[in-house]
């Protein structure tokens, strides 16, 4: 079987699961089972392909059932509507709706405006470019760090990683000079609720790391094969490398992922070099 034509195959099974379980509550770990890929890895591949995320997904298939009901089923309320569409308030609802087809229900349910509407179910991957990438596999060796979790906006993540500098300052441990530094996302910023954004700042350490103030600890990157990509400029754009991974590389190479998120070794950091001329290594954990 076509490689990519199988990874597209997993996508849309994932579709016509959400598809036929539009009342129940659809967990990424329940997805990504249908899917048969890692909870850490499944959100990125059903972009690269869908060009939208599963929570976008989702809202969409329940407001297309929605825009039958306003279309052709009178006798249901507008409210009886926003509701079995899992939304707790009407208002929530029409903002939605207006958002995402540029009529309010009350318009839409008058005169839909199909054209426009069929638009938002046209989906399409993110565009990489033509660009090819030089990608090479190694063997990753298990390395132990120590580690600080941020949780929380991703928009903050520069506040933890100060601590972290702050940590290797005041203790001497894990000195950024002679350890590498790591990033482990364990899910995609842009698609992740605020409050379950996770995202471990690294540096390597051997042993147990000293109890501190700073909420640092020690932690393992596990070891395994990887393929690898080389990230320069802008962290801003690091998206842009990690999803040709995922939709480019992915299918064509035939690799199957592990059950580890990608991770980032930053080579040289944002305050010791031009934004231009940071150096990001990506990996990507296969089996």
């Amino acid at each position: 079987m076509n490689v990519v034509k199988h990874h597209e195959r997993r996508i849309r099974k994932v579709c016509d699961f959400i598809d036929g379980h539009l009342d129940e509550a659809l967990s990424l770990e329940e997805l990504s089972s249908v899917g048969a890929s890692s909870k850490f890895h499944f959100h990125r591949v059903f972009k690269s392909f869908m060009g939208i995320s599963t929570i976008q997904y989702v809202l969409l298939a329940r407001l297309k059932r929605a825009s039958f009901r306003l279309a052709f089923e009178p006798e249901h309320s507008v409210t009886d509507v926003a509701f079995e569409a899992h939304f707790e308030s009407l208002e929530g609802f029409s903002r939605a709706f207006s958002r995402n087809f540029g009529q309010t229900p009350s318009q839409f349910r008058k005169q839909p405006n199909w054209p426009s509407w069929h638009s938002k179910y046209e989906f399409n991957p993110p565009k990489i470019g033509d660009r090819v990438m030089d990608v090479k596999v190694v063997e990753f060796c298990e390395t132990q760090v120590a580690l600080i979790e941020h949780k929380g906006s991703p928009k903050l993540v520069y506040n933890t990683a100060a601590k972290f500098i702050d940590w290797r300052k005041s203790t001497g441990l894990s000195p950024v000079k002679t350890s590498h530094t790591y990033g482990v996302p364990y899910s995609d910023p842009a698609d992740t609720v605020e409050d379950e954004f996770r995202f471990d700042i690294c540096g390597v350490h051997q042993g147990n790391v000293p109890k501190n103030a700073f909420g640092v600890k020690s932690g393992v990157i596990p070891g395994g094969r990887c393929a690898v990509a080389v990230h320069k400029g802008s962290h801003d754009l690091i998206s842009d490398t990690v999803y040709y991974l995922y939709r480019n590389w992915l299918p064509e190479s035939g690799e199957e992922l592990r059950d580890f998120p990608c991770f980032f070794h930053y080579v040289n950091l944002v305050h010791e070099v031009d934004e231009c001329d940071l150096i990001t290594h990506i990996y990507l954990p296969i089996r």
